[in-house]
This record gives structure tokens, sequence and C-alpha cells, in this order.
């Protein structure tokens, strides 16, 4: 492996790419032990080169880290490559690409007819930057004034609903979903899992919106938590409660722990969730994914729950002819969703 080459006269490497851009980026506001930065980004639109089945060709992050804080987070070695390998300082350092909506006017022509493009799959598009910077609104306003395109959006927020007017606009020339991720209705144990998200019930209420305002949109349960988010009865009220806001479909996938997520989930567990810390231990060593059965199980039950509550393909009908083709797959490529 090459090391990364050292200044003249320095013992110190040489930051290049992704890690210099960040290593120069503008501190904006620091508080609450959160820190922004500016980043010159030099392109927005990425291609999934990801080795497992993706429902998408094209990802779009308008940020670099994520303050929302999920414990489980399999996206904190994306700060990795900007050299930080504390797990911790992706929630703590974020990073607002800048002239986001200008890169994107120029790289949409690289997109075929056929590529789907999924906005927020390393990042949230909606977290609390958001409310500042827009830059999630600017890519929307970008998006309105093109046609043909196949988009969808993943978040844990509600502040979605500020873009209800853009997401209408979108929508009647691009095909366009919503993907709201809830994991527990149970407030106080989301708080833990995911301290810095809206609460479900928000969440909840945002799908139920969208879907009144004619937008497609359904809720993902991911990840599922071994033994805290994935009791039968728990999936079922989540799932229950999905169809009564007017979902149009649901998806889940196990957890999955990356040795950089795995190196903030198993303290967490130690410190909330004493007694699962060794079967997790012994369930992840040397793998980032469950047993294939666990998933096998998963993926029967929620099958059996979408079907009870009528979620399946053939009881909702695509809400519009330009809706996303992609959330609809089958549970078990669902399963390689992320």
């Amino acid at each position: 492996m090459s090391s990364i080459p050292l200044l003249p006269d320095s013992d110190k490497p040489r930051l290049i790419g992704i890690a210099r851009l960040a290593s120069e980026g503008e501190s904006i506001r620091e508080g609450h032990e959160v820190e922004y930065f500016t980043l010159e980004a030099k392109s927005l639109l990425n291609r999934c080169v990801s080795k497992r089945q993706m429902p998408f060709t094209w990802t779009i992050n308008p940020y670099r880290g994520c303050e929302f804080g999920c414990r489980y987070c399999y996206a904190r070695y994306t700060h990795e490559f900007m050299e930080m390998r504390d797990g911790m300082e992706f929630e703590q350092k974020i990073y607002v690409k800048q002239d986001a909506a200008g890169l994107l006017r120029h790289e949409l022509r690289k997109v075929k007819p056929h590529e789907s493009i999924a906005l927020g799959t390393a990042t949230d598009p909606y977290q609390p930057a958001e409310r500042r910077y827009e830059i999630t609104r600017g890519i929307l306003e970008e998006f309105s004034k093109h046609r043909g395109f196949e988009l969808g959006i993943v978040t844990k927020s509600n502040l979605i609903l500020r873009d209800l007017d853009l997401l209408i606009q979108v929508v009647q020339s691009n095909r366009l979903s919503v993907h709201v991720t809830i994991t527990t209705l149970d407030a106080n144990l989301a708080r833990i899992l995911e301290p810095r998200a809206p609460r479900p019930d928000l969440r909840l209420d945002a799908v139920r919106t969208l879907a009144q305002a004619g937008i497609r949109v359904g809720i993902s349960c991911s990840p599922v938590v071994p033994g805290i988010t994935d009791s039968a009865a728990d999936l079922e009220a989540l799932i229950r409660a999905a169809a009564e806001s007017g979902a149009d479909y649901v998806f889940a996938n196990p957890l999955f722990l990356k040795p950089c997520s795995a190196a903030v989930f198993l303290p967490f567990l130690e410190q909330n969730f004493p007694h699962l810390a060794e079967s997790y231990r012994q369930r992840y060593r040397d793998r980032s994914f469950l047993a294939p059965a666990y998933a096998k199980r998963l993926s029967q039950l929620i099958a059996r729950l979408r079907q009870t509550y009528k979620l399946t393909r053939a009881d909702r009908q695509d809400r519009s002819a330009l809706a996303t083709r992609w959330p609809v797959l089958d549970f078990d490529q669902q399963l390689n969703l992320f």
C-alpha cells in the first residue's frame, strides 16, 4: 500500500483530493459540539460503484457528515476519505458543499434515461444544516427546471415539508419518490438511537402530508436493529402506522456494521444495552452483515405484514406514472439497498 507523500522537511503527510479540500474549508459556525465547514466540491453527482445490487445509478449528498448522530450509521466511513479516522467526527464536523445546484446543472447531462438518482444515501439532506444553508432546496430547484429524471429522496426529517412546493413541481415532469426512515415508534428509544433526528411522530406526520399532496412516499424501517427494534410486535405497529399514514410502500433492511460504525455502536451498546453487547460481538465478528438466516426471517415477517396491511405492489398502485421504480423492488433486493 502506498503511503501519502510527505512535504519537504516535514513529518506530516501532504493531504490530497477530498482530504485537502476539507482541510482548506472555512469554519462557518461552532456550537453544540458541531462545527460546520465550507467544502469546495468538484462534483455533486456521483456514480454508484457498489458491488452489491443497487436500485439507483447515481447518488447526491449535499453535505459530508450528518448531525443526527444515529448510533448505527453506516456512513461514518465517508469521513475517512478526508483523513478523519474518529467515527464521531462524522456527526461533529459537517461539510457544506458549495455551488451544488450549479454543479448539478452541468452534470445532469451524464444521466441516461433509464438511470435513477438517489438523494441522501450517505448523509441526510434535511439535517439541521439544511435549515440555514438550503443546499438541498437549491438542488430541488434545479430538478424542477428539468424533465424526465428519476429521483428518490431518503430522509429522517420532517423538514422536507418546507420544500413541498418544489416537490410538487419536480413530480410534474420527473419520477419522484420520498423514503422517510422510521426505525421505531418509541420516541424514547428513538432519542437514544438517533439522538438529534426528529421524533418518529413528526416523521409520520410528514409521510401523511406528502401522501395527501400526491407525492409518492414510503417508509424505510432500516436498519432493523437485532434485540432492540426487531420484535414482531414493534415492526407490526410500525407497518400499521405506515399504512394508516397513507404510505405507498414499506421496506426494511437488517443492521450492518462497517468497522468504523462498530467502533461507535459497540461502546454505545455497552452503555445502553449491555446484555446485548457480547451477542453483537459474536454476530459481527469478522463480518459487517448478519447471517443470511436472520435476513430471511426478517424478509418473511415484513412480507407477511405488508400483505396484512395492504402495502404490497398489487394493493398499492403507483400514485403516479411519474413515481420512481426503485422503491418497489422485491424485498430480497431491498436488503441490498444500503
